[in-house]
């Protein structure tokens, strides 16, 4: 099992930035991929962004250039860097976790991004 604690969620105006961050504990194994999605209302849930323990890294093309994840294999983290936030950021941001055919979540923060 594989737990994750979500943080840095909050309130934001156009133009501003915010940083999660997702801390995994339980049985981690070295050959994982660990990922940002959304959800906004009455939407289905998306992939944001996603980084391999080997260090490959992609993302939504509605975010590309404005966000960044990253993580830290020691710290067992994964962060995601949002800069020039929009509106239509604002979402239930949740963590996921695959490793061996299995996906873990978060528990999802919420960004809002609003002036």
């Amino acid at each position: 099992q594989v737990q994750l604690v979500e943080s840095g969620g909050g309130l934001v105006q156009p133009g501003g930035s915010l940083r999660l961050s997702c801390a995994a504990s339980g049985s981690i194994f070295s050959h994982n991929v660990m990922s940002w999605y959304r959800q906004a209302p009455g939407k289905q849930r998306e992939l944001v962004a996603d980084t391999t323990n080997g260090g490959s890294i992609s993302y939504a093309d509605a975010v590309k250039g404005r966000f960044t994840i990253s993580r830290d294999n020691a710290k067992r983290t994964v962060y995601l860097q949002m800069n020039s936030l929009k509106p239509e950021d604002t979402a239930v941001y949740y963590c996921n976790f695959y490793q061996l055919g299995h996906d873990y979540w978060g528990q999802g923060t919420q960004v809002t991004v609003s002036s």
